[in-house]
């Protein structure tokens, strides 16, 4: 049986609400699934909340995606089976909530200076219940006005670090991070780390504390995937792998079950 461990909901930038993504999950046929939102986890406290967990049929591992302070790369962590009641934790995603509300206030009032007519208002609608705003939100606005073809396209010319309608985004630190989700009981673990785009910076990280590796990923090829697995097995972490489902039709994949990984590299993050 097939299981995926990084997949994200309404509640950051994913376009499946949870319990629409436990749904997907299960008529995907998978045993495990990880939800991962970014910077949040009101997506797994929704269905807490909902009475959707435990879920029958589909074994949930609640998680989260942080993304990293690093002058250069872009460095993210997954943390599994964190406490999302955890009063750190939630204290510290407030300040990161608060940073994003800021920052993407800063970013439509460069597009519209830039000549993009687009207004916060209309990227709040988009966000829907996230509170959780990115880039990705902004950049569905800019595609469906007509400004860019794709996401893509507007991040390019726009949104990423070095373009006219770029703001820094407040992170915390690596090594914050790696204690708050370990503090929270949870699995930190390095995302995708093909993306961070420096194989010995990766090394470094997989000696500081993080306790697994993402080997296998959609933008991993196969000789991707055997040097994640040679450097997971080198430093003693665990294996992770997930496809990173957000379900827009311009992302792979665009539905669960296409990228899956076995069971047996799952189970050993899931508790019941």
């Amino acid at each position: 049986m097939p299981s995926d461990l990084h997949a994200h909901t309404t509640f950051s930038d994913g376009k499946l609400a949870p319990e629409e993504l436990v749904a997907a999950a299960k008529a995907a046929g998978l045993t495990y699934l990880a939800i991962t939102d970014h910077d949040t986890v009101d997506g797994v406290g929704h269905l807490y909340e909902s009475g959707l967990l435990p879920a029958k049929g589909i074994k949930i591992i609640p998680g989260i995606e942080f993304s990293a302070h690093h002058p250069v790369h872009e460095i993210h962590v997954l943390g599994y089976n964190v406490d999302i009641y955890y009063r750190d934790l939630i204290d510290k995603l407030n300040d990161v909530t608060e940073a994003r509300w800021t920052r993407f206030s800063e970013m439509v009032e460069k597009l519209c200076k830039q000549g993009y007519q687009i207004t916060e208002t209309e990227v709040l609608t988009i966000a829907g219940a996230s509170r959780s705003i990115s880039r990705s939100h902004i950049a569905r606005i800019l595609v469906r006005k007509g400004y860019f073809e794709s996401i893509r396209d507007a991040f390019s010319a726009m949104l990423q670090k070095g373009k006219p309608a770029y703001v820094p985004h407040y992170h915390l630190e690596l090594s914050e991070i790696v204690e708050l989700i370990k503090a929270a009981g949870g699995t930190p673990v390095l995302a995708h780390p093909k993306l961070v785009g420096d194989d010995e910076l990766v090394e470094q990280i997989c000696s500081s504390g993080i306790e697994g590796l993402e080997v296998f990923y959609p933008q991993h090829n196969e000789e991707d995937t055997q040097r994640y697995m040679e450097m997971a097995e080198r430093h003693g972490l665990l294996v992770s792998g997930g496809s990173d489902f957000h379900g827009y039709a311009t992302r792979y994949p665009q539905e669960l079950g296409l990228f899956t990984i076995e069971d047996k590299w799952a189970e050993q993050f899931y508790r019941p």
